[in-house]
């Protein structure tokens, strides 16, 4: 493939990007710590560019936001290995993701969006040394043929907001097939069948043959994983791939925090007006039945203990629902050693963590069951009934059903928090209990201004 007027001057090529284009895998000795904590990093960076995209930021708040999830997450002590945390990470993750289709989509995605806007950050030269590694079979512009439709792109460039100020303007010659966005958009000036790209819209070249080169690698990397990888790797690598993608990053609520502290005689005022709707449903349910099945027993179990509901509150709060059942007796016989167990006081003493919201929606409720997360698991009559029942008015609630049908489970959940306190969840909310601590904080803080 040619690239007329595009190599790599001696100028050029002493510009390093600073952005990889991830063709090879690096032959590095990792240590397994690195190997985990890096590909968690990148992970904090993809799910906050797809919670910026499921929010419909605007591309010029996208722009920050990545360069501020980037900055935040992607440090290393030695400036020297940031470019190896970065290349580390990327192929870390493409092991991960590379399992199923579902996966696959989501991290071609993110990882796209993340190399379009750390593209339109290199400088000029350095998008030029990366154009030149992608190798693409266009041809730039001659100067001869530059200065015959000058005028012509001049028009196009004013029609923009621009002005051809430089004398070396670079433009490609490509087919307006193959830049359907900017032809659309009439961003590119056609003659014969050929769009001519600036460079400063190259972007939709290169992110055009990262993502394709991306989508291939991902379908060899699964295949390289089934058929050697998992078994070989199975007591050591495995375990962790398999877990990091639905891994939760954040906090572990398994001790009390603050506001996080509820009595018996509270429990009921609380659940009402700080609960998420998977908690209150499952809390209803146990008042309503005096029972609930395993899965459900567990997930609000553990609610309870992370927002502070003491081994003996909760043992009398349990004994008091199942005994109206079956019998206080049972319960002391079957019950009442799990419930010490999860709080660590029984088989192996495993202080257990409340779970996220990622384990939630990922949980699998059978016939009788009530937990998991019911912006998943309910129809959408029975979500509707429920949102209504939490104060959640017929406009929202068209957005957050509409979030579901798109599987955005957590952001629903976030816009209902938003919809029933008001002030919204710029973080959103990724575990039950953190919706119950700022709730509480904001209840608390209405509370003290009305005083």
């Amino acid at each position: 493939m040619e690239i007329v007027g595009a190599q790599r001057s001696n100028s050029a090529s002493s510009v390093v990007p600073t952005l990889p284009l991830y063709r090879i895998a690096p032959e590095l000795e990792v240590r397994l710590e690195d190997f985990e904590l890096f590909a968690i990093d990148r992970l904090r960076v993809l799910r906050g560019i797809s919670d910026g995209l499921s929010r419909g930021r605007k591309p010029d708040e996208m722009k920050k936001l990545v360069s501020d999830l980037w900055k935040l997450h992607m440090r290393h002590a030695q400036a020297s290995e940031v470019i190896n945390k970065d290349i580390i990470s990327h192929f870390v993750l493409r092991l991960v993701y590379c399992r199923t289709e579902e996966l696959r989509r989501w991290f071609l995605s993110m990882e796209t969006t993340l190399f379009r806007y750390r593209f339109k950050r290199e400088s000029a030269e350095a998008r030029r040394a990366i154009l030149a590694e992608c190798d693409l079979p266009y041809k730039a512009v001659s100067n001869s043929e530059f200065e015959s439709v000058k005028e012509n792109l001049s028009q196009v460039a004013w029609s923009l907001g621009h002005r051809l100020t430089s004398a070396d303007v670079l433009f490609y010659k490509v087919p307006f097939e193959e830049v359907p966005e900017l032809v659309a958009a009439r961003k590119v000036y056609i003659h014969k069948g050929h769009a001519y790209v600036a460079m400063n819209q190259v972007v939709s070249l290169v992110v055009t043959q990262f993502r394709s080169h991306l989508s291939k690698a991902l379908i060899l990397t699964n295949r390289k994983w089934t058929s050697t990888v998992r078994e070989k790797e199975k007591d050591r690598l495995t375990p962790i791939v398999e877990a990091l993608s639905t891994s939760y990053l954040g906090p572990d609520y398994s001790q009390p925090k603050e506001y996080g502290v509820i009595s018996l005689k509270d429990i009921d005022q609380v659940a009402n007006s700080s609960f998420p709707l998977c908690m209150r449903h499952l809390f209803e349910k146990l008042r309503e039945d005096h029972h609930l099945k395993h899965g459900g027993r567990m997930q609000l179990g553990l609610f309870l203990k992370g927002v502070g509901l003491n081994l003996d509150d909760a043992l009398a709060f349990w004994k008091a629902e199942f005994s109206k059942k079956v019998g206080p007796e049972r319960f002391d016989k079957e019950y009442a050693y799990s419930i010490r167990h999860n709080y660590g006081k029984e088989g192996k003493r495993v202080d257990y963590t409340p779970y996220s919201c990622q384990k939630i929606i990922s949980s699998t409720p059978g016939v009788g069951d009530h937990h998991g997360c019911p912006y998943r698991h309910f129809n959408e009559e029975n979500l509707r009934a429920a949102l209504s029942k939490m104060g959640v008015n017929s406009r929202t609630m068209d957005v957050v059903m509409d979030k579901v049908q798109n599987k955005h489970y957590q952001l629903a959940c976030t816009l209902t928090f938003e919809a029933i306190h008001g002030p919204s969840s710029d973080s959103g909310i990724n575990h039950p209990n953190q919706y119950f601590i700022d709730s509480q904080k904001i209840l608390l803080s209405k509370n003290n201004s009305s005083v």
